[in-house]
């Protein structure tokens, strides 16, 4: 779909919390326990994620993942809902996250969710491709294609 709009902007990692929902062989990385990191073999997790944006796009926001973990990678797929400004229109909206993720990177489809949005925002459109390979301290660009109605 094309856009009249565009939004780039950075975003980092504020809180994340995974944990295991069904583990098929019982058999993982990391350690079981209390707040401990472990991820199965082949399974999936659910990840609670708290991201900040800034640049075009100053806001934080709420994710849900749902994760699937197999040796040669698995689909990952998530709601997010943005709460800021966005190029100065207040309010907020919903992201669909339809992709795939392997040891190393993540690849995902954004879709913003028509009937969620709040104020200036209630009528967003919009998508963007985000490529992930590797971690960044310095966050991860994301540019938004979007329309206002």
């Amino acid at each position: 779909m094309t856009y009249s709009r565009t939004a780039t902007c950075r975003f980092t990692v504020a809180s994340w919390a995974e944990e295991v929902v069904v583990d098929v062989d019982g058999e993982g990385q990391g350690t079981r326990g209390a707040g401990d990191l472990y991820y199965p073999n082949r399974g999936f997790t659910r990840a609670d994620v708290g991201y900040a944006y800034t640049g075009d796009l100053e806001a934080t926001s709420t994710l849900t993942y749902l994760i699937a973990y197999r040796p040669e990678g698995g689909p990952v797929v998530g709601l997010e809902q943005v709460t800021g400004t966005l190029d100065g229109h207040d309010g907020s909206f919903v992201l669909r996250h339809t992709g795939s993720q392997d040891a190393g990177s993540v690849t995902a489809h954004l879709e913003v969710v028509p009937g969620l949005g709040t104020g200036s925002l209630e009528g967003l459109r919009g998508e963007a491709e985000l490529e992930i390979a590797g971690h960044s301290d310095d966050g991860y660009e994301l540019v938004l294609r979007y329309d206002l109605g």
